[in-house]
């Protein structure tokens, strides 16, 4: 399988999951019914909820495996991203600028891929 197919097969499963069970969650109870902290749990937004962070976390860490060439940081950043959420993506960008030289534009983190250390 190439990468483009798994890329592909891997944001196909995060669309149509977070359609299917969104759609499931509406019938359920309609999302300007959630009561939010006022009325206990609502467990289905609260799944949705929890869906979409992690797919989302999922996504930003494609980029992160990607970046990084060596399996040691590419598996440290995926367990951070997995427990911090946005405090490890934010400290993973601030990181990547941080390695900039002093002329190379921030749009040079986006492509650049870390090179694995011997």
């Amino acid at each position: 399988m190439t990468s483009k197919t798994a890329l592909r097969a891997l944001f196909a499963t995060i669309l149509a999951s977070l359609a299917l069970y969104t759609a499931w969650a509406s019938t359920q109870q309609p999302v300007f019914e959630w009561g939010g902290l006022t009325h206990g749990i609502d467990r289905y937004w609260t799944i949705a909820t929890l869906m979409d962070a992690y797919f989302g976390f999922t996504t930003f860490y494609v980029w992160v495996f990607y970046k990084e060439r060596a399996w040691a940081p590419r598996l440290l950043w995926f367990v951070a991203i997995m427990l911090l959420g946005n405090m490890a993506m934010a400290s993973y960008v601030l990181l990547q600028l941080w390695r900039l030289g002093p002329d190379e534009p921030a749009a040079a983190i986006l492509l650049a891929r870390t090179a694995p250390k011997s």
